[in-house]
């Protein structure tokens, strides 16, 4: 393995999995800045104990846990109802939701997030709803176990996922 400056300096790609579109994929980005503003360390596509993946979880420097679920259109928004189900593994819950999605078909008492490909801001703040310790724990254990493989991905991206030659 070389240490020269071009291995080195090669710019961090992360894996995507295809299921964004290029609007959610924008938003996504843009929430990510604003939660890195704010401190929190966010992964996206995380998937939680009841097998549903949401869209982006957030951890701040004091444990609390965020999910943010990203809806780029109007049709989105009615076609998923499944993040009622997110809310057990969280803190606080945000949609996430470019400007040209109306406010008003958004439930009012979920926390609401603006953002675009460059950047995010909170329009409503979300309820804080403290987690259990052992649900805490359970989730944070799962946070640490995908940075750590998608890390792994950044550092191998030759690797051999299923462990076959």
């Amino acid at each position: 393995m070389s240490d020269s400056p071009a291995i080195l300096s090669r710019p961090i790609v992360l894996p995507t999995d295809g299921r964004q579109s290029a609007a959610a994929s924008g938003i996504q980005r843009g929430v990510r800045r604003l939660f890195s503003e704010l401190g929190h360390v966010t992964l996206p596509e995380f998937t939680l104990a009841n097998g549903r993946r949401a869209d982006l979880i957030a951890l701040a420097p004091d444990g609390a846990l965020t999910i943010v679920e990203i809806k780029s259109s109007i049709a989105d928004f009615r076609a998923d109802r499944k993040w009622p189900d997110y809310e057990d593994f969280c803190d606080r819950f945000y949609f996430a939701v470019p400007e040209t999605v109306p406010f008003d078909i958004l439930p009012e008492d979920r926390g609401l997030i603006i953002a675009d490909s460059f950047g995010a801001a909170i329009v409503r703040p979300s309820a804080h709803r403290q987690l259990a310790g052992a649900r805490r724990k359970a989730v944070t254990l799962r946070f640490a176990h995908a940075a750590a493989a998608l890390l792994h991905a950044l550092a191998d991206p030759d690797r051999i996922a299923d462990g076959r030659l």
